[in-house]
């Protein structure tokens, strides 16, 4: 997706010249609609994100909840769309991975994932194909780093039919002296890239995951999907908690939508700081790359870090204990963000103009029309037996069955019930009893399309209810707005939003798609249900 002709133009107006093909290539992955959230960040700040116990609200990797004075829990969701539909093995592999890493970057150690799906109508092959890669994907990635896949949901219906939703969400657990944010702090640090080699995979995701996918996209678009390698994640959380425990951090990112430069970028925007990176220092796993290319790759498992000086050795061998790549690329500045290459500078432009320069859409709005009600008369026990057989309605053990929930030692509460409970053995009630985080995740598409509002607030209140369920209702919601595309008026106003939420509750569990969180006390688990209404 090329740069759109008025956003060339605000650019060379800022730059005062032609940008080069590398800013042009950075410009174009930092401005799309992935990135930027160009139409949707203006509706999303109208959500309430301010309380006494929300310590980091949206703007960083994940957000952050304390649980207690001394412990701290991390809520981040996250959707990988179109690359599940290109490859639904390693789209829905990478989505893991990268919400994982979006953990790591806060300081915070993954302790659980949650998942919720979207397919076309389970009647059709292709469906069914795009289902069971995803599935598998995520089964093998979660497996693999050891970390549970404990709620979710399922849904099938014809509007995903050519775009399906995968949404991850995936919560950890901090403290505050372990707190790290991606907001660089001091000019004469280092910036150090920790993790797999950088190759060309994934090359302009963060463009090709802001367009309409075409016919050919499962053959044309290959290469925009990452490849995963879950066994170098479990380095990289481990060597992530080393570089923590010693405080040789400064600020980090995790590596994703577009790449090496995204990630910089945003880091030093954020501390209203610049930068000056070497590229030709970056480890690559590919001969002859050229700038754009270790830009923009979004090759996975690569965290950079803001690093003092003196502390780059240590973090070198601490990445050489974990058999991960180091590359010190550059430092932090108090200028333009700069990036050389092969002694040419190919980028020199503002930092906090690529990361936060983008002009938001103003969007036309239409109300949907809402169809005439069709109430039938059935016969009771048929439409009972219709009901039950759906497969939104059916048991999703299935899916469920798959994942290692029970990894880490912490589920309280298994995949099955309302909401799974993870047990959150650091911290206690005000009344001193054990800890759990409740976690519930889930959508209904049929209700928000029928009534985007009402179908909404019925979305977040079933979440809700099912965090309730286990113990005091105290939560926090985290909330992932998909739609087909911003630049229809009708999804503007009726987009299905993913939604998952969470409460802190002494440990038994958690799942529109709404992520949610509740703390509530411990208490025996009865056997998961067999038949639960799209929970997992």
């Amino acid at each position: 997706m090329p740069l759109a002709d008025a956003d060339r133009d605000l650019i060379e107006a800022e730059l005062g010249r032609t940008p080069t093909r590398a800013e042009a290539a950075l410009f174009e992955n930092l401005w799309s609609e992935h990135c930027a959230y160009r139409s949707s960040r203006p509706l999303l700040s109208a959500f309430d994100s301010e309380s006494d116990d929300v310590v980091i609200g949206p703007g960083d990797d994940a957000a952050v909840v304390a649980l207690d004075d001394d412990t701290y829990a991390t809520l981040g969701i996250e959707s990988h769309n179109h690359p599940s539909y290109v490859d639904p093995f390693d789209g829905a592999a990478t989505g893991v991975g990268g919400i994982v890493r979006d953990t790591m970057s806060m300081g915070a150690y993954p302790v659980a994932l949650a998942d919720s799906l979207y397919f076309g109508d389970f009647d059709r092959e292709h469906s069914r194909y795009l289902f069971e890669g995803v599935v598998e994907g995520i089964s093998h990635y979660g497996n693999c780093i050891g970390v549970p896949t404990v709620a979710g949901s399922v849904a099938f219906d014809d509007g995903y039919e050519g775009n399906p939703l995968v949404n991850v969400a995936c919560v950890g657990l901090t403290t505050p002296d372990r707190l790290v944010t991606a907001t660089a702090e001091t000019p004469g640090n280092e910036l150090v890239l920790v993790g797999n080699a950088t190759g060309r995979d994934g090359l302009g995701g963060a463009s090709f995951a802001s367009e309409d996918l075409a016919e050919d996209a499962e053959t044309e678009d290959r290469p925009a999907v990452q490849v995963g390698d879950p066994y170098a994640e479990k380095r990289l959380i481990e060597c992530n908690e080393s570089l923590i425990d010693e405080g040789l951090v400064v600020a980090a990112r995790d590596l994703g939508a577009a790449g090496l430069g995204g990630a910089s970028s945003e880091l030093v925007a954020k501390g209203g700081l610049g930068a000056r990176i070497e590229l030709d220092r970056v480890h690559q796993r590919e001969p002859n790359m050229n700038a754009m290319e270790i830009l923009l790759a979004e090759s996975q498992e690569r965290m950079v870090y803001e690093v003092r000086p003196e502390d780059t050795d240590r973090v070198a061998a601490l990445a050489e204990r974990f058999d991960l790549g180091c590359s010190v690329i550059g430092e932090v500045t108090d200028g333009n963000y700069v990036c050389t290459f092969e002694g040419e500078t190919v980028v020199d432009a503002p930092a906090e103009y690529l990361a936060d320069g983008a002009p938001m859409n103003d969007l036309d709005r239409e109300e949907p029309t809402r169809a005439e009600r069709d109430l039938p008369d059935p016969d009771l026990a048929a439409a009972f037996e219709a009901v039950v057989g759906h497969p939104n309605t059916a048991s999703k053990r299935w899916v469920y069955r798959q994942y290692d929930h029970e990894v880490g030692t912490r589920t309280s509460v298994l995949p099955g019930d309302d909401a799974a409970v993870v047990a959150i053995r650091e911290a206690e009630t005000e009344s001193g009893e054990p800890l759990g985080l409740a976690l519930s995740s889930g959508s209904e598409p049929n209700w928000t399309a029928a009534a985007p509002y009402e179908g909404a607030r019925a979305v977040a209140l079933e979440n809700a209810t099912n965090l309730a369920a286990k113990g005091r209702p105290r939560s926090r919601r985290s909330t992932a707005s998909t739609a087909a595309t911003p630049r229809s008026p009708t999804c503007t106003a009726a987009s299905p939003r993913p939604s998952t939420a969470s409460r802190r509750c002494a440990p038994t569990s958690r799942s529109r798609s709404s992520a949610a969180t509740s703390r509530c006390t411990t208490t025996p688990s009865p056997a998961p249900s067999r038949r639960r209404r799209r929970s997992r």
